[in-house]
């Protein structure tokens, strides 16, 4: 299958079952693109990661980047409409018929199912992201820490981020 074929099905795919957004997918991305197709490297995925977080817009830029490396501007495109193409559709109609199951049970379950299922995978690709970069005891703790806080006392998370900085000042991470 030519390269471009074959990118555009494996995000189609992916994408699929993509609750909680790309990032929530970023364990199964990195399998898909690392170990199974060896398209990148685990560095190079997780430095394209790191950049797309770090640059300005929606948390599946990666889609993109990730296209790019693999096969240029055709790739990036490629990437990014497998992503948001198959969903879309799916979304577009089944939202045309939404409302009219407002009171049926199974809606009311599967709304409350997908909650948890997007949280669980959101965790995994922490855990995939803080493994490839090398996250000590510090880090893991820290992490810990701001999940529990902000569970239980609701603060804002920029208040954990800055104590997170400041543990990295100081050398503790």
């Amino acid at each position: 299958m030519p390269l471009l074929a074959d990118l555009f099905l494996q995000f189609a795919l992916l994408f699929c079952v993509a609750f909680g957004g790309a990032t929530a997918l970023l364990p199964e991305m990195q399998r898909l693109v690392v170990e199974e197709r060896h398209w990148l490297d685990q560095a190079t995925f997780i430095h394209l990661y790191a950049i797309a977080q770090a640059a300005p817009g929606p948390n599946g830029l990666v889609v993109t980047l990730i296209g790019w490396e693999v096969a240029g501007l055709a790739g990036a495109l490629v990437a990014t409409l497998a992503m948001s193409l198959p969903m879309s559709v799916v979304i577009f109609l089944l939202f045309r018929h939404w409302e009219r199951f407002r009171g049926q049970r199974w809606r009311q379950a599967l709304q409350l199912g997908v909650a948890p299922l997007a949280v669980g995978l959101v965790f995994s690709s922490a855990a995939l992201i803080g493994s490839g970069a090398g996250l000590g005891w510090g880090g893991w703790l820290i992490a810990a820490a701001t999940v529990a806080g902000n569970l239980r006392a609701g603060c804002h998370p920029l208040w954990f981020i800055a104590a997170g900085a400041v543990a990295g000042v100081a050398g503790l991470v």
